[in-house]
C-alpha cells in the first residue's frame, strides 16, 4: 500500500474528477485529513492505514476534543475520516474498514437564526437606491430571500443562469449539482433594475456575463457580499452570525411556517437529505395551537 500523503491524493483527486466535489469542499477534506495523517505518523509512529483500527480513530478524536474542538467539528472530521476509509474499501486497498465502528459524537442541534417577517420589508429597504452600488445590494438581498440560495451559489450566477419570463434561477449547487429555484416579482424588478443600471438587459448581452460584478465589471467577491449584506442585517437583527446564510435560514423558515411540503424546501435548498432541512420544521407556539385546534378531534 501507497503511503498516507500519496493516498490523500489519490482519494482528492478522486473526489473531484470522479464525485464532482466542489473545491471549497475538496479543501476542507483536505484539511481534515492532513490532521489525521499527523496525528497518525507523530503520535501514532503509523505510516501505512493498514495499521489502523477503530482504537487509533477514537484516540484521534480524544486529541481533537482535548483541543477543545466543538463536538459539530469532530464530528465533522470523523466524517471525513470514514469517506477516506469507505474510499479504500471500494479501491479493495483494505480489506476490513476500523471507521464503521467508530460513532459519531453527539451535536446539540441550534435552530438556524432568521430574520422575522415583519422587519423583512424594512431590511430590503435598506440599501440607498439612488446609488448604483445601492441597486446591486438590494437586487442581491431579494434574490437571496427569493431563492434561498448560498452565497457561493449566488456568487457563480451568470446573467443567463436567469430566466426572466419563467422567473426561474439556474443554480450549480454542491457537487455540481443543478437545480431551478423559482423567485418573486420583487427579485426580478430589482436584478432588472440592476442590469439597466449596467446599461445591459438579459436579451441584450452574453449570457456568460457574470450577474453581479464589481465597479471593474468583474465578478463581485464573496467578501464585499459578506461585508455588505452584514451590515445591512446589522440594521434590523442582533446576533454574531448575520452574513448571508441567515437570508437562506430565513427563506426556509417562512416557506415551513406558511405550510410548504418539507420536501419541496428541501429541494428548493438542494439539500441531498431531508435531515438537514428537518431543523427548519420549527413552529411557532400560536401556530401550533391553531393547526392542533383545526387538525384533533378534541381539540377544541
Amino acid at each position: 500500500m501507497a503511503n498516507l500523503k500519496t493516498i490523500l491524493s489519490e482519494f482528492l483527486s478522486y473526489l473531484e474528477k470522479e464525485r464532482g466535489f466542489s473545491t471549497h469542499t475538496i479543501k476542507a477534506y483536505h484539511t481534515d485529513l492532513n490532521r489525521f495523517i499527523s496525528f497518525l505518523s507523530e503520535e501514532e509512529k503509523i505510516s501505512n492505514f493498514m495499521a489502523v483500527n477503530r482504537h487509533t480513530i477514537r484516540n484521534y478524536l480524544g486529541v481533537e476534543f482535548d483541543q477543545g474542538l466543538s463536538s459539530k467539528t469532530v464530528a465533522r472530521r470523523l466524517a471525513s475520516v470514514k469517506s477516506l476509509f469507505k474510499y479504500l474499501m471500494q479501491s479493495e486497498q483494505l480489506k476490513d474498514n476500523p471507521a464503521i465502528h467508530v460513532k459519531s459524537p453527539k451535536i446539540s442541534q441550534t435552530l438556524p437564526n432568521f430574520i422575522d417577517e415583519k422587519v423583512i420589508d424594512i431590511l430590503m429597504e435598506s440599501p440607498d437606491v439612488s446609488t448604483k452600488k445601492g441597486v446591486r445590494d438590494r437586487a442581491i438581498l431579494e434574490l437571496f430571500y427569493s431563492t434561498g440560495i448560498r452565497l457561493s451559489e449566488l456568487i457563480e450566477l451568470n446573467i443567463g443562469s436567469i430566466d426572466p419570463i419563467n422567473q426561474l434561477a439556474k443554480v450549480h449547487g454542491k457537487g455540481d449539482k443543478e437545480r431551478l429555484i423559482p423567485f418573486g416579482n420583487r427579485a426580478k424588478f430589482w436584478v432588472e433594475n440592476y442590469l439597466k443600471n449596467r446599461a445591459l438587459s438579459f436579451n441584450s448581452t452574453s449570457a456568460h456575463n457574470p450577474l453581479f460584478v464589481n465597479e471593474k465589471e468583474k465578478r463581485i467577491p464573496k467578501s464585499t457580499v459578506q461585508r455588505r449584506i452584514r451590515n445591512y442585517i446589522k440594521l434590523v437583527a442582533e446576533g454574531e452570525r448575520l452574513g448571508p446564510h441567515i437570508l437562506r435560514h430565513t427563506f426556509a423558515t417562512h416557506l415551513m411556517d406558511r405550510g410548504a411540503d418539507i420536501r419541496a424546501v428541501k429541494d428548493l435548498l438542494g439539500h441531498n437529505s431531508l435531515s438537514s432541512t428537518q431543523v427548519y420544521t420549527h413552529i411557532k407556539p400560536e401556530k401550533m395551537k391553531k393547526i392542533y385546534k383545526q387538525a384533533h378531534p378534541h381539540g377544541d
